[in-house]
Formats: structure tokens, C-alpha cells, sequence
């Protein structure tokens, strides 16, 4: 009966700290819902290796995060929603393009600002976007090419 109470006791113990670890990434990731930001959205042909979460950034500084990403089933592309703090005030001519740490690092979203006075706002979307490149598939491409030299 003793062997049993330590167990229980230790179990909650593995509880609650598990429950302290979510909360401290929950409150340290930026993916808070109510922030006082505002969120917008933007249409991809591909968002290859952007997932719910993915950092957007300016300059290399963290500025939001991808908050949800959905399927147009009318044009087929890819529409992400990115959350972007309250303080960071955007042209709307502003692009979003998807790249990576280095060759095989974790993608995000690159925001450049454009030129215009008018700001976006929440639930505008940015126009200008670049989808990812997929280097593998370049690579496929150069190896594999046909040259249309082959025999007769």
C-alpha cells in the first residue's frame, strides 16, 4: 500500500511540472490569442514547411507568428494568417515571402515593408507574396533533364 501512495505522488509531481513547461512555452511562443495585435492573412501557391506557429520576421527580428493556415478550395492555394504584434505597423503594399534558416533550417515568413502611407490593419491581406522554394525539386529537375539527345 506504501509503494502505491509514492506513486501517486509522484505522478502528480510529474504533473504539475509538465503543466509549468506548456505554460511557460504557451506565454514565451507568442501564440496567445488577445495579444492587442492584429492579424492578416496571405494566399501561397505553396507554404512548404510553414507550420501553425512559424515565426514572421523583419530585419531577423521576430515581429509575429503564423496562426492558422487553410486551403482556398476555389484557386487551390495555400492562405496563412499571421499575427503580428500591435506596435509593428505595416504599408499595405508590403510582401511576404517564405525562406530559411540556411540550406536545411526551419522556414518562416520574411515580411519587407513597402512604401505606401496607408497602413494594414486587422483582417486586410498582404497582396505581394513569394512562395518557397523547393530545392530538392530544382535539383531532381537539373539531374534528370532531359536534353533531348537520347538514342533513336
Amino acid at each position: 500500500m506504501k509503494g502505491n501512495v509514492i506513486e501517486t505522488v509522484i505522478g502528480g509531481l510529474v504533473i504539475v511540472i509538465a503543466a509549468v513547461f506548456f505554460g511557460y512555452v504557451y506565454t514565451t511562443a507568442d501564440l496567445r490569442a488577445g495579444t492587442g495585435g492584429y492579424e492578416v492573412t496571405a494566399r501561397f501557391a505553396s507554404v512548404d514547411g510553414i507550420t501553425t506557429g512559424s515565426d514572421v520576421r523583419m530585419a531577423g527580428i521576430k515581429v509575429g507568428a503564423v496562426t492558422n493556415q487553410t486551403l482556398d478550395l476555389e484557386t487551390y492555394e495555400a492562405v496563412l494568417t499571421i499575427a503580428f504584434r500591435p506596435e509593428v505597423r505595416l504599408p499595405i503594399d508590403s510582401s511576404a515571402k517564405i525562406t530559411s534558416d540556411g540550406l536545411l533550417g526551419d522556414r518562416y515568413l520574411v515580411i519587407e515593408p513597402g512604401g505606401e502611407e496607408e497602413i494594414l490593419t486587422d483582417g486586410m491581406s498582404i497582396d505581394y507574396t513569394q512562395s518557397a522554394l523547393d530545392l530538392f525539386g530544382l535539383i531532381g529537375q537539373f539531374l534528370f533533364k532531359d536534353d533531348g539527345g537520347g538514342e533513336q
